[in-house]
């Protein structure tokens, strides 16, 4: 029997092979699609059922693909011809909430935005902070390694979870981990599983690493910046002041327009960028007046609330980009870091690349840690071959001013080929050895992240 007649018998109410479905596992956020359709979608309820998929995938030699709430943006969950898709986004179960111990067991389906309105009934959240919250699970959170608006003061995915469960590709269950504060026995596997995007397991399950929620209140303040250079440099003073905001977003003038256009606000003054920053704690208040300082030294015209809703309402435009994005035509979402202190210059960069291969490239960032998100728009499908060379001279950009291809969205199948660029040959190569030991067959999510070597 062929693995879809296995799984079919195996786990018959849990098997979709509709059109609607197929298609749908070709392609996530990013614009891209793989070629041809999947074999089957599998909605898996339980690990139980993950193990099955694996152990057939393992013995027929079938590819599998990994797949939450499908809100990528490199194509690592996208599922091509004769391929298994596995979803996990039904495996949506709060197994505990520690209060005590400051952390929570929950299954990979769960969304962001639902685990913390779950963590506020008992004063806790979960501190990474997507722009895709409300439509991003924790599973695909941890599996490309995540980030968000609150990085720069709270820390990314990888400073959040405490332990994984992960599946083999051969059904074996690994518990990695663990549920103390310290713990540094053996090697740490579950870092080497954040971020690895569907290349060593299927992850089922997840100890994730609280916060109490914040006392005191929490100051938002607007800065309109000339340009963006400026409205960069503002920020990297901030950092390089010591201040400790807990959001530092940051919008070009194209990105700026796109927003407007699309919640039907005032169009912003032409060429101008715009730094949106919270401060929250006890100290908010000073903390938030010590920025403003600094804003102003470097020429921001400054506004400040110390309104909840009013800083919700205004962080709403920076998390609208996307969606302006998609109204323009097919987008390209970029991630690329940089050291802080290079933001100007990387937005420099930017501009030089605008103007020598024509483009426009909207751009919005988390300063606080030196994430830019470079927009490509396009019509059609594919993307031309312009915008991936321009695409070239930007990630090498970033390289050389000692910063990376990705910040959180990870490598998947976009960035695949400028992989070694930034690793170098040694290093890409064993990494690709290391997804070897855990998946011998090269059955786990295959043609991502080290499928091709430029």
């Amino acid at each position: 029997m062929n693995a879809l007649g296995r799984l079919m018998a195996a786990l018959p109410d849990r098997i979709d092979i509709s059109e609607s479905a197929l298609e749908a596992a070709r392609a996530d956020q990013s614009g891209h699609a793989a070629s041809g359709r999947p074999l089957a979608v599998v909605h898996a309820q339980g690990v139980e059922d993950v193990q099955t998929v694996m152990r057939i995938a393992t013995e027929t030699r079938t590819p599998v693909v990994v797949r939450g709430a499908g809100t990528g943006l490199a194509g690592a969950a996208n599922a091509g011809e004769g391929e298994i898709v596995l979803s996990t986004a039904r495996m949506t179960a709060v197994h505990e909430i520690n209060a005590a111990d400051l952390l929570a067991v929950v299954e990979p389906g769960i969304l962001n935005a639902d685990l913390n309105a779950l963590l506020a009934e008992h004063g806790l959240w979960w501190p990474p902070d997507p722009a895709s919250r409300a439509i991003s699970t924790v599973g695909g959170n941890i599996a490309t390694g995540a980030g968000g608006l609150l990085c720069a003061k709270y820390g990314v995915v990888r400073d959040a979870v405490l332990g994984v469960d992960l599946v083999l590709a051969d059904g074996r269950l690994l518990r990695l981990g663990h549920r103390s504060v310290k713990g540094v026995t053996g090697l740490d596997l579950t870092s080497l599983v954040i971020g690895s995007e569907g290349t060593l397991g299927v992850i089922v399950g997840a100890t994730l690493k609280l916060r109490r929620l914040t006392d005191g209140e929490t100051c938002t303040i607007v800065a309109t910046f000339a340009g963006v250079r400026a409205a960069a440099a503002a920020s990297a003073a901030i950092t390089a002041q010591g201040l400790q905001p807990s959001i530092m977003e940051l919008m070009d003038a194209a990105s700026l327009a796109a927003v407007a256009s699309l919640l039907a606000l005032p169009a912003p003054q032409a060429g101008s960028a715009q730094l949106t920053i919270q401060t929250d704690g006890p100290t908010a208040t000073a903390d938030a007046a010590a920025i403003a300082a600094v804003l102003r030294a470097h020429g921001g015209v400054v506004e400040t609330s110390s309104d909840r809703e009013e800083g919700e309402r205004l962080l709403s435009i920076r998390r609208s980009m996307h969606p302006a994005m998609a109204a323009l035509g097919t987008t390209l979402i970029e991630d690329v870091s940089v050291p802080r202190s290079a933001m100007p210059a990387m937005f420099d960069e930017i501009a030089r690349i605008e103007r020598e291969f024509g483009l426009s490239i909207p751009t919005v960032a988390h300063a606080g840690d030196g994430n830019l998100h470079p927009n490509f728009v396009f019509e059609g499908p594919d993307v031309p071959e312009v915008v991936w060379t321009a695409a070239d001279a930007l990630f090498r950009a970033a390289i050389a001013l000692g910063g990376t291809l990705t910040g959180e969205h990870g490598i998947g199948t976009l960035k695949s080929r400028w992989l070694a660029a930034e690793l170098g040959d040694d290093q890409w190569e064993l990494q690709r050895r290391i997804t070897r030991v855990f998946d011998p067959l090269g059955i786990l999510n295959p043609g991502k992240v080290f499928a091709s070597h430029a």
